[in-house]
């Protein structure tokens, strides 16, 4: 290689090498660019703070109003249930014969009565009860609710009663009973829910389960 060649080889080097001070002037062209932007942008998040505390305050007043709303609605709603209950409890009805009518429970046995002033007669299902319930025990169960507000003989009753046997029909008749005497007069309703003639028994027999002879009884088992 001759020495022309090698000093073009030379010149060309430092040709390659000669932007080097143009790329350091556009790097700090753009860090003063970029630093711009930031302050900028700092700017306006300050700006964006400021707006964002104000909101958070704003927000804070309209959820301290709505929960005081909510309070008041609330207890007026409290308020506006109570009085329903008292007066769905302390209420007199009456049918333009004077009766009262209460519908009564029990196990598979359901009761319509009606009970107004009278002598003591008392007909189910057109019967007298001393035919209907032949046993004393069951008819001893329906006439507790009168001798609960010490009315043994001052109420008639008219009533149905279908569904299960007689000892159901005695129990539904009872919890009948009770309820139409409320309906008929409020001051009876201390004394029979204190006795627990107002709750419905919810006692029934047990279902029969699949594969056994009853409720719970299995067939005997056998080894051999």
């Amino acid at each position: 290689m001759s020495a022309e060649d090698m000093e073009d080889e030379d010149t060309s080097e430092e040709g390659k090498d000669t932007p080097a001070p143009a790329s350091d002037a556009s790097d700090e062209n753009g860090s003063s660019e970029l630093a711009a932007a930031l302050a900028q942008l700092k700017e306006k998040g300050a700006e964006i703070k400021g707006a964002e505390i104000e909101s958070d305050s704003d927000v804070a007043d309209a959820a301290s109003a709505t929960s005081t709303t909510t309070v008041a609605a609330k207890q007026e709603g409290s308020l506006v249930e109570a009085s329903k209950q008292a007066k769905r409890v302390y209420v007199i009805k009456h049918d333009a014969w004077g009766r009262a009518y209460a519908t009564g429970k029990r196990k598979n046995s359901i009761a319509r009565v009606w009970v107004k002033r009278g002598t003591g007669k008392f007909k189910v299902n057109g019967k007298e009860i001393e035919k209907y319930f032949a046993r004393e025990v069951l008819r001893m169960i329906i006439r507790q609710p009168f001798e609960t507000v010490n009315c043994a003989d001052g109420f008639d009753v008219m009533c149905t009663a279908k569904g299960g046997g007689l000892s159901g029909q005695a129990g539904a008749l009872k919890h009948g009973i009770s309820r139409a005497l409320c309906r008929y007069d409020t001051d009876f309703r201390a004394p029979l829910k204190s006795a627990g003639f107002l709750t419905r028994d919810a006692r029934i027999v047990e279902r029969k389960k699949y594969g056994k002879p009853k409720a719970r009884r299995s067939f005997q088992f056998s080894k051999r």
